[in-house]
């Protein structure tokens, strides 16, 4: 491998030497923290936030609708005890406006036309690192902001492209800037999608001040036959996400990067002391003796949640991404890695208490890091109401069947390695795919409508939620890489999976992919020192039809880790489709 890593290193050295003390607050001191585990738990109202249509229905049939939402600083009050927050949220008006945002309903088939417009101030609420490629204004006033349909299948203009950025009122714009309404087609299979920040080297804060929200997908025709719990009281998405705050309010994030000297804000990974639920840290929801449907979103930066009921209360999955299953899977407990959505079932009527907790015990980092403690152990109180009621919601034996990923049919094999660079104290500095940096020319070329494998070499040893744009993708398996150091060594120097024998290598145990995960995925957890097998495909999954746009055109797209803090420092490269 060439010196390049090197190189950048140095660059970010002397840079970060001369920005550290500009981008340091007056004040670090954690006594200013609000310490979680004295807020008290479950006094709030788990909020179902504001839905609004991505269509409208004229003389009973339903049509394209046209939608404006801003992007507004306001404040928000997370907890019943905590002072309002300064954030940034989604919304129609800036009164109307939520953290998430509002949940868009859109129908399979019929055009959703969304132009996003940004509102922001000119200042950030919360520290920014300019040493790792990141949107700057040509005035440095102004905070850019994009938004990706996380999930979606629709033409590279409206994917939200990390330099297609602006500022308020579009006075300034990224280099692939292209237009001000986004086309959502809906033309893919009904399911579960949400929408983002996705400004270069600001996704993490961006996210963080509460840019997020949730877009469903639905088709009646071919959804109301499965009868599963419908309707606002009974399906609900939760959009889970950590944070942690200040006494005044404010959320905190670390302004002192891991390598000051380096990266004067930039850490590899941000947690948060509090479990926020819909906008609500540790929400509490009342629920009759019946079944619910809950669309669970992990919208942390970086935070793996392993879910499970205090009381075994047990969990029917009917979807996992954007897609249904074909048979509902049946759990007591699930990991959900960020951005990965799981679609549940819960029966109520099963539960032998009167209360249930949803609860998490993933470490964090995940797999090898802290244990959780009391705060983010806990997510959301149930309070289940005594009388039995009549339910006739289901959950069938079949769900929905997409054609089966054809091996018969790939076109390229490719291989996608994951690094990270660190300091001679093991401090991360930044992260790669295939040791090349964002910037460089696109190497990841799939044809429309092909059928690829790639082999994914997670060379680090955190695990990596990849999230590819467009395509959809099975998980085949996952294998152990023997003599990893061995092989990481090799990698190191040539960068060629096949030269260092990668066949060889990944012969260790298997690791099972779970049965709710082993339909089509647009993100999947890469775990360390393994190799995951997946198969892409990059036309519409229900019908096997091409594009009914063109993918082609710029910007194109792009496939990255969905550790936002990994993202924002490199570990994200360009996906062109060619014809």
């Amino acid at each position: 491998m060439d010196g390049a890593p090197l190189l950048k290193l140095l660059k970010l050295t002397c840079l970060g030497v001369v920005l550290q003390l500009l981008l340091l607050p007056s004040s670090t001191s954690e006594d200013k923290l609000v310490d979680a585990s004295k807020l008290e738990m479950f006094v709030d109202e788990l909020p179902d936030m504001p839905r609004i249509h991505g269509y409208e229905v004229v003389h009973g049939v339903p049509k394209s609708k046209s939608l404006k939402i801003g992007m507004y600083k306001k404040k928000w009050k997370f907890h019943r005890d905590l002072p309002p927050t300064p954030v940034f949220a989604y919304g129609v008006t800036k009164h109307k406006a939520t953290v998430p945002g509002p949940t868009i309903e859109a129908l399979h088939g019929v055009n959703t036309y969304v132009t996003w417009q940004n509102h922001l101030p000119q200042k950030h609420i919360l520290p920014w690192d300019p040493t790792i490629p990141t949107a700057r204004p040509h005035t440095n006033k102004g905070i850019p902001t994009v938004v990706h349909l996380h999930g979606g299948i629709h033409a590279p203009q409206s994917d939200g492209n990390s330099n297609a950025w602006f500022t308020s009122g579009f006075n300034q714009t990224g280099p692939l800037w292209t237009q001000k309404t986004y086309h959502y087609p809906n033309n893919q299979h009904p399911g579960n999608l949400w929408y983002h920040d996705h400004a270069m080297g600001l996704t993490r804060v961006n996210l963080l001040a509460g840019l997020i929200g949730s877009y469903i997908i639905r088709h009646p025709l071919i959804e109301g036959p499965l009868r599963l719990p419908h309707g606002s009281t009974f399906d609900r998405p939760l959009i889970v996400f950590d944070r942690s705050f200040r006494k005044d309010g404010s959320i905190y994030m670390n302004s002192t990067g891991n390598n000051p000297t380096i990266h004067p804000q930039w850490q590899p990974e941000y947690f948060g002391d509090a479990i926020i639920v819909n906008g609500k840290a540790w929400p509490r929801m009342t629920v009759r003796r019946r079944k619910y449907r809950f669309r669970i979103i992990n919208a942390s930066n970086a935070r793996f949640f392993r879910f499970f009921f205090t009381n075994g209360l047990r969990f029917t999955h009917v979807a996992c991404d954007s897609s249904y299953i074909e048979e509902p899977v049946t759990t007591s407990a699930f990991l959900v890695g960020p951005s990965e959505i799981t679609d549940i079932v819960v029966d109520f009527s099963r539960s032998k208490n009167d209360t249930v907790i949803l609860a998490n015990n993933a470490n964090y980092p995940y797999p090898d890091g802290d244990a959780v403690d009391e705060s983010n152990s806990k997510v959301i109180k149930f309070f289940i109401l005594p009388d039995p009621e009549v339910d006739t919601s289901r959950v069938p034996k079949k769900l929905m069947k997409y054609p089966d990923a054809d091996l018969s049919s790939v076109s390229r094999t490719r291989y996608i390695a994951m690094y990270e660079y660190t300091t001679d104290a093991d401090e991360p500095t930044h992260l790669y795919l295939n040791a090349k940096p964002y910037e460089a020319p696109a190497t990841e070329t799939p044809k429309v409508g092909s059928t690829e494998v790639w082999y994914v070499i997670n060379l680090t040893d955190d695990n990596h939620p990849l999230h590819i744009h467009l395509g959809l993708f099975k998980v085949l398996d996952q294998t152990e890489l023997l003599k990893p150091e061995e092989f990481k060594a090799c990698m190191d120097k040539y960068n060629d999976a096949i030269k260092c024998h990668v066949d060889k290598h990944a012969r260790g145990k298997k690791q099972v992919v779970p049965a709710h995960e082993r339909g089509w995925k647009n993100v999947y957890k890469m775990m360390p020192q393994f190799v995951t097998k997946i198969v892409v495909r990059f036309s519409y999954i229900h019908t096997n039809a091409s594009y009914g746009f063109d993918a082609t055109a710029e910007p194109g797209y792009v496939y990255h880790c969905h550790i936002l803090d990994h993202e924002d420092n490199e570990m994200m490269r360009p996906l062109k489709v060619i014809k």
